[in-house]
Parts: structure tokens; C-alpha cells; sequence
């Protein structure tokens, strides 16, 4: 069973959750709501998100403070952030969203659709990720118990792994290179570009391990990519 993803919805408003809900719905995901950037926060302690939809004007903690917290943690400071906000001061208002760490800055009212495409594409991107540590975990694990397992057994056992670790391996870079070149016809944001080639290059390194474990390659380490 593919494990959902969560995104982060944070605003004051009921009725704006509501709204984010609604549009977000048919990602069929899981959407958890904030009302306020301390919810946030305390939500981010224990939970691992794909993306969050953060308005800019909220009472007490306001989103670019907000958003300069969860930065500034190692756990969240890589999470994907989405600025909402009902006011537009111009350019410098929009560099503040981006100084603070957005990837995207969106002003109210929004289209739906945009806004869904967008949050869709990090989503994904978060899915690939997930994928590919658990394939890492899986091979480490491996690793580790033929390294203590009995002569030919294991090493039988161990190629057969190794086989369905590639065929796996070759799946999610096929689906890998598909969503990069999706990104680059429809210029997508810097951001989900910049994530899409760093989740390429994990790949790589991990195909590279694997190569390097295949019998007659001369591989003896585990030569993994740190995760």
C-alpha cells in the first residue's frame, strides 16, 4: 500500500481551510490543518510533509515568521514552502516571501487549478524521495544480513535482492526522468526544477552502488549515497 503524503494547510481562517481542502481534495492526499504558525510548528515536530500552503497575514506568529522557524530547523528547513496572502504591496513584498524561503508566492484569489498543478509536482517529487530511501534502507538491510549469512545461500539470496533492487531502481528513474522533462516543457518553477535534479542525482549514486555490488564488478563495500 503506497503511503500517502502530507501537506501542511496553515491559515487563521476556518473558512480558507475549508477553501484549500476543497481544491486539494482530489490529490488524494493527507491534508492536515494549522490555524496559526505555533500549530504549525508544534506539527511539524512529529509529522513529515510533502509541501505547506502558508498564509502571509495571520494574528501573533505571521507566515514570514513562521516560515523563518521552520528554516531554521534541521528536520524542515528542506520542506517546500507555498506563501497565500489576500494583500499584494508590490515586488518588495513578493522578495519577502522569497527571502523568507518560499518556492512560490501566490496572491488570493488564486486559480484552483494552478494551484493544485503546483502542490501535485512536489508531492511527487516528495513520493520519489520516499521511494528511493526505502530502497537504500532495503539494501543496507540486505548488506548487512548476508555479510552474516552462510556461503552460497546467501550469496544467491543476495543476487536475487540485488536483481529486484535494480529492476525497482529502474522503474523510479524512468519515472524520474519523466517528471523532470514534464518540469522542463512546462517551465516550472526554479524550486521544483532544482529538487527534480537533486533527486536525479540520488539516483545516480544509487545506481552506481548497485553496479558496484553486482558479482564480477569488484565491488566489496556497501558504496551507498548518504540518504
Amino acid at each position: 500500500m503506497v503511503q500517502k503524503a502530507k501537506i501542511l494547510l496553515v491559515d487563521d481562517r476556518p473558512e480558507n481551510l475549508l477553501a484549500l481542502e476543497a481544491i486539494l481534495s482530489a490529490l488524494d492526499q493527507t491534508l492536515v490543518r494549522a490555524s496559526s504558525g505555533e500549530e504549525a510548528l508544534k506539527a511539524l515536530l512529529t509529522d513529515d510533509f510533502a509541501v505547506i500552503l502558508l498564509d502571509v497575514q495571520m494574528p501573533g506568529m505571521d507566515g514570514f515568521e513562521t516560515a523563518a522557524h521552520i528554516k531554521r530547523r534541521e528536520r524542515t528547513r528542506d520542506i517546500p514552502i507555498i506563501f497565500l496572502t489576500a494583500i499584494n504591496h508590490g515586488p518588495h513584498h513578493t522578495f519577502r516571501g522569497y527571502a523568507a524561503g518560499a518556492v512560490d508566492y501566490i496572491s488570493k484569489p488564486f486559480d484552483p487549478w494552478v494551484l493544485r498543478a503546483k502542490v501535485s509536482v512536489f508531492v511527487e517529487l516528495y513520493m520519489k524521495n520516499c521511494q528511493l530511501r526505502e530502497q537504500a534502507a532495503l539494501l543496507r538491510l540486505q548488506l548487512e544480513g548476508s555479510n552474516g549469512g552462510q556461503g552460497g545461500v546467501a550469496s544467491k539470496e543476495s543476487a536475487g535482492l540485488l536483481a529486484e533492487l535494480s529492476a525497482r531502481l529502474a522503474a523510479v528513474e524512468e519515472q524520474a526522468e519523466a517528471l523532470s522533462k514534464q518540469l522542463d516543457e512546462e517551465s516550472a518553477d526554479a524550486a521544483a526544477v532544482a529538487t527534480a535534479a537533486h533527486l536525479e542525482r540520488k539516483l545516480t549514486g544509487l545506481r552506481r552502488a548497485l553496479d558496484a555490488l553486482e558479482p564480477g564488478t569488484g565491488g566489496g563495500g556497501s558504496g551507498l549515497p548518504a540518504s
